[in-house]
């Protein structure tokens, strides 16, 4: 069993049915032997957007959470590890979700799933 963490983008992507996720993304996803973690920051992220006016969803919020869960995606909690890592990162990227999601793909040594290609200027392994 290989684990996977989802940039936002990708797991929006998948439960939306968009074809914009590529082919690998959508069968690493789909691959019921794989692990698929999704960061908390990704929910964060999106309940900003969406209180912006700056993301759309077919469901709500909470539907989301339920659909993650039902479709047997883990949630990884934000830890300090995670935050102290961050501390100390290079400011490549200034998006603070992308941030913690580097971190956290670097901590736990999992690939984020995603077509980020500024994620590589870090070194963690990113799989699209």
């Amino acid at each position: 069993m290989n684990r996977y963490l989802l940039d936002t983008h990708a797991l929006i992507w998948f439960m939306e049915g968009e074809r914009n996720l590529s082919t690998t993304a959508q069968g690493i996803i789909s691959d019921a032997r794989n692990e698929i973690l999704v960061s908390i920051a990704s929910f964060w992220e999106m309940a900003i957007k969406i209180s912006l006016g700056k993301l759309k969803l077919t469901m709500s919020l909470h539907e989301y959470f339920q659909k993650t869960e039902q479709s047997g995606f883990l949630l990884l909690q934000a830890k300090p590890a995670h935050v102290l890592l961050i501390e100390t990162m290079p400011w490549h990227h200034k998006d603070p979700f992308d941030r913690m999601l580097i971190a956290q793909g670097l901590v736990e040594d999992i690939p984020i799933v995603s077509k980020e290609i500024l994620f590589d200027s870090y070194g963690v392994k990113r799989v699209w």
